[in-house]
């Protein structure tokens, strides 16, 4: 380490030294763990001018203003958010990690195939990622009808 003492000089070392225990303290905090079709809202220090998201497929992030991130989970599985400011540095550098609530809800196995029901206060079906297809886009199905039946008693096309 003498030969970096000498090339950094105490400035270097310190700033070395800062930057390491940073860097250890973001990732002792762990991921970002956000519930799949639910949205977590995060402030942000600094406002953001740029957010870029690794897979959207994940997870979507919008700014409600440039100081307000809302995260919402759209699939199961693991993607990164970062967002920088106005000269393109970041200020979030982190990963997301997309999970299935377990709250309120039942899934029927019945051979390989899986349905899943939102017991809120009654079972009803509903759709999960990973249910048997028959059961996946029965529910798809209905409830597209029922939304496009809203959507046209509203007025809209």
């Amino acid at each position: 380490m003498g030969s970096y003492r000498s090339l950094l000089g105490k400035t270097g070392l310190v700033a070395m030294v800062t930057l390491f225990a940073a860097q250890a303290a973001i990732a002792a905090d762990g991921p970002v763990s956000v519930t799949v079709d639910r949205a977590k809202v995060f402030r942000i220090e600094e406002p953001a001018s740029t957010v870029i998201v690794g897979n959207p497929f994940i997870a979507d992030v919008a700014m409600h203003d440039r100081n307000t991130v809302v995260v919402t989970g759209k699939a199961y599985g693991t993607t990164n958010l970062l967002i920088l400011d106005a000269a393109n540095e970041p200020i979030i550098d982190e990963v997301i990690v997309v999970t299935a609530s377990n709250e309120d809800s039942v899934s029927v196995t019945r051979r390989n195939l899986r349905t899943t029901y939102s017991c809120v206060p009654n079972c009803q079906p509903t759709l999960r990622l990973g249910d048997g297809k028959d059961a996946f886009d029965q529910v798809a199905q209905q409830s597209s009808t029922r939304n496009n039946l809203a959507v046209q008693a509203a007025g809209g096309d």
